[in-house]
Formats: C-alpha cells, sequence, structure tokens
C-alpha cells in the first residue's frame, strides 16, 4: 500500500524474490505499473524492471505493507479494513500512527517497524536507490510474521528487536533531527548541521527528553554520532515536500514532537522555532 519510492523499491525487491505481490496505490500510479511494471536503478541490487501486478484496491486476506507519507494514512484505512487482511506491517514515519492502525483493524495482526533507505521515484513506476542500503528493523513481536520473513528472504537487512516504541524512536529520533534542520535551513545534512550548532543542541537534547518521557530513554552523545554519520550531500523528503510546496510530514515530525512536550511538560523551544517557522514559510 503506497508504491512511492520506498513502497515500490520493497515490492521490486519482494517481487524478485519471487513472492507474489500487487501494489496498491491511486489511479494514475496503478495505471502506470499496470502499463511499464516498476524500474528499480540501483547499484546495490542490480537494478531492472519487474513487472510488479498493480490495482487500486487491496486483494482480500493479503499481508499488507503500508508505505504511504504519515498524511496519506486515514485515506487508505477503510481500503485496509475492508480487505481484512492477514497482516499489517506499517513503515510509516513518526510515533502517532500506530493506534491509527489499530482502532481501524480490530483482531488483525498489526506491526509497526521501520525502514532506513534513500529513494526517489523519478516517475510513478521509475525508482532510483541511492543509498548502498535497505535497512530494516522490527520489533520481537514480528519475529514469526510472514511479511518479516519475506522482507529477509528479498534482500534488504533485517534485524529483529526490542520493543515496537523501540524500534519506532529509534528512527524517529534520527529522522525528526535530520528533517527538520535540513528544512529549516535549507541546506543538505552536512552544512544544515553546522550552520548553528547551538540549535542543532537544542534540538537534539529536546527530540531525546522526548524519547525518554515516552519511555524510550536515548543518548545525546549517540544520536549526535548518528546524525554525523548521514552523508553530507543527504537531503530530506520534508525538505524536498515543502520546498516544492507539496503535502508533507512537518506535524508527523514537528507536530508530534511538540505534542508529546504539551503532553509530557516538556519545553521545546528549538522544535518550536524550527516548526512555527516552516510553518510560516508554507503560509499556514
Amino acid at each position: 500500500m503506497g508504491p512511492g519510492a520506498v513502497g515500490g523499491l520493497l515490492a521490486w525487491l519482494l517481487d524478485r524474490a519471487g513472492h507474489e505481490v500487487v501494489a496498491v496505490g491511486r489511479s494514475a500510479t496503478v495505471e502506470a505499473i499496470r502499463e511499464y511494471g516498476i524500474e528499480v536503478r540501483s547499484a546495490q541490487f542490480g537494478g531492472g524492471l519487474r513487472r510488479v501486478a498493480a490495482d487500486t484496491v487491496v486483494p482480500e486476506g493479503a499481508h499488507v505493507i503500508v508505505a504511504t507519507k504519515a498524511y496519506g494514512l486515514e485515506d487508505v484505512l477503510p481500503g485496509i479494513a475492508q480487505a481484512r487482511p492477514a497482516e499489517v506491517v506499517s513503515f510509516l514515519n513518526g510515533v502517532e500512527h500506530m493506534p491509527l492502525l489499530r482502532e481501524a483493524l480490530p483482531g488483525v495482526p498489526v506491526v509497526g517497524a521501520s525502514v532506513a533507505v534513500s529513494a526517489l521515484r523519478l516517475s510513478p513506476a521509475v525508482i532510483d536507490h541511492r543509498s548502498p542500503f535497505v535497512n530494516i528493523e522490527a520489533p520481537e513481536v514480528a519475529a514469526d510474521s510472514a511479511i518479516v520473513r519475506a522482507l529477509q528472504e528479498a534482500g534488504p537487512r533485517v534485524r529483529v528487536r526490542g520493543t515496537e516504541a523501540e524500534v519506532l524512536w529509534g528512527k524517529f529520533r534520527l529522522l525528526a533531527a535530520l528533517a527538520l534542520l535540513t528544512s529549516y535551513w535549507r541546506q543538505p545534512a552536512g552544512p544544515a548541521l553546522s550552520e548553528d550548532p547551538e540549535l542543532t543542541e537544542a534540538v537534539v537534547a529536546e527530540i531525546v527528553a522526548c524519547s525518554a518521557a515516552e519511555g524510550v530513554p536515548a543518548s545525546e552523545l549517540d544520536l549526535v554520532r548518528a546524525l554525523h554519520s548521514v552523508p553530507g550531500g543527504m537531503r530530506t523528503s520534508l525538505q524536498e515536500d515543502l520546498a516544492a510546496g507539496a503535502p508533507s510530514e512537518l506535524d508527523a515530525l514537528g507536530g508530534a514532537l511538540l505534542r508529546v512536550g504539551e503532553r509530557r511538560g516538556l519545553a521545546l523551544p528549538g522544535v518550536e522555532r524550527i516548526v512555527a517557522a516552516l510553518d510560516d514559510a508554507a503560509g499556514r
């Protein structure tokens, strides 16, 4: 569900590994995939064209991978629920989407996982896989998931560990810091992190405080190290979407942090400054 850059790449990998795959998306995307297939350009996997099946409707009883943008979840939930899926694994960014999924899918095994990858959809059917990795993390409760087992066979590095909250916050801490700072400074990762060391330090401290308040303690030093391990020329999808005036995940990232702060009584002046500036720039 959601065959964009990440969802399309996972569909391509699973199809290549011999699994029966259906890419479920909007009509224009489905028509393009039906006509052309999904082409992936990847140094890691070699690239190529796969004739992946596509539809606007989730097949009955499917094992569903949700790879939409966070703001698109509510639109696709009715279709997922109607299909009475065997299981659902979500790769959405953020930490607020799991209650929505579980409320809409009572009785269905639902798991939140994370994927680290850099990929860009060049057209509805062409994906440029830019990072030399596709790293997936899933919580221990998903160890027997058919989706997780299939992904392990398909090529990504898959690690099963910890709780769902640990998996989601592990990605969220890094992504939120990187996305907010690159978007605020309108620069790639390296310059954005070094532009104002005091602001970067404040954002890191505030995100770590939010994570700890939500029951997932973390180290500021570890987050700083993770941020500086990111290629200096990397740009984020939030940054690109805001620059293009497109719908973005600003609320799922910065907004989510502010809601944690409000709920837990935390002052987040750095995050507030960035979110307010980005909201103003977007004309909200």
